[in-house]
């Protein structure tokens, strides 16, 4: 039986793993801030509360890292931990630049000084090829990052590439695109949109305000995602790896489905605002995964329209169990 270490296990995408690797029968162990005050609310969405071990780590301090990861003995590590919105990170450049890009490099310190085998996941993003102008960003396209968030993932890429290199640590990183779920924090402009639609559409609110609707992005479904997470660690070499679905759709798409979803015209509740646009931003991101899929044997199977009926059911259900 395997021990997996996930480092930040509370967000969207680490409970979505611990769930996968549980059921894969592995032991798993997460980390949180605070672990005895946090209140590992996507783990118990999904039932596994009580399965999963917790310990309290910052990606920041090296000496937490270092003494969980000596402690639990995991023969993977996930290292999903730290700042991980693009927006926030305009307004939190340092703590987003210190959380990734630091919190990284303390994980892989920490794994080359205990000298063990094994083996380290990192999560990178679509987000450090910046503007992909409709040619989807293979393994080898250069890194623009457009927001303080992206360049922190680009350097904790490139952190893991180094150590691979010069100290022959089995450690890779996925460079995923936007990946969605109900699990998905309201302050991305997806779960607003649904949790929007769900609300006007139960009579809650009148109208819904955004940003700009015409970016498009790669949007895939995250628990699918967490399964190419595991596989780049099951592989015989560490390599890097694009994941994504290979197709782009502009946000003003996303928002028709969410409110159709319910029955409603989105033009008729959705304000744009200029007030909510990023200082920069990526106009398209859309990314190549056919080396996972020839490698990995992976490759993503729902398609946007599929993805938002997913999410607004589940909003549907949280709202109207909220009222009862």
């Amino acid at each position: 039986m395997k021990t997996a270490l996930i480092l930040g296990v509370s967000g969207q995408d680490g409970a979505y793993l611990a769930e996968f690797l549980l059921e894969k029968g592995y032991n798993v162990y997460g980390t949180s801030r605070d672990a005895e005050l946090a209140r590992f609310g996507n783990l118990r969405a999904l039932g596994i509360r009580d399965r999963v071990t917790c310990h309290s780590a910052s990606p920041t301090d090296f000496r937490s890292i270092f003494q969980v990861i000596r402690q639990v003995e995991p023969d993977e590590i996930y290292n999903l931990a730290g700042q991980t919105s693009v927006g926030l990170s305009f307004a939190q450049p340092v703590e987003t630049m210190e959380s990734i890009s630091l919190g990284t490099l303390n994980v892989l310190e920490a794994v080359r000084m205990l000298d063990k085998p094994i083996r380290l996941y990192n999560a990178g993003s679509g987000e450090c090829f910046g503007n992909t102008a409709g040619n989807p960003a293979t393994e080898l396209t250069a890194f623009t990052p457009r927001s303080p968030y992206a360049v922190a993932k680009a350097a904790a890429v490139w952190t893991v590439s180094n150590y691979r290199e010069a100290y022959h640590l089995f450690a890779c990183s996925g460079i995923l695109f936007n990946h969605e779920s109900p699990l998905r924090p309201d302050r991305f402009v997806t779960r607003k949109i649904v949790k929007g639609a769900a609300e006007i559409a139960l009579g809650r609110r009148e109208r819904l305000q955004v940003g700009n609707l015409g970016v498009r992005r790669d949007w895939g479904w995250a628990p699918e995602y967490v399964d190419a997470m595991w596989r780049m660690l099951q592989a015989d070499t560490a390599e890097d790896f694009v994941i994504a679905t290979g197709k782009d759709h502009a946000l003003e798409d996303f928002a028709r489905l969410a409110f159709e979803a319910f029955d409603l015209d989105w033009r008729d509740y959705v304000d744009v605002s200029p007030t909510l646009f990023r200082p920069t931003d990526i106009e398209v991101g859309v990314g190549d995964a056919g080396k996972a899929e020839r490698l990995l044997g992976w490759r993503a199977e729902l398609d946007l329209a599929e993805i938002v009926r997913r999410m607004a059911e589940a909003e549907r259900d949280k709202l109207l169990a909220e009222e009862s």
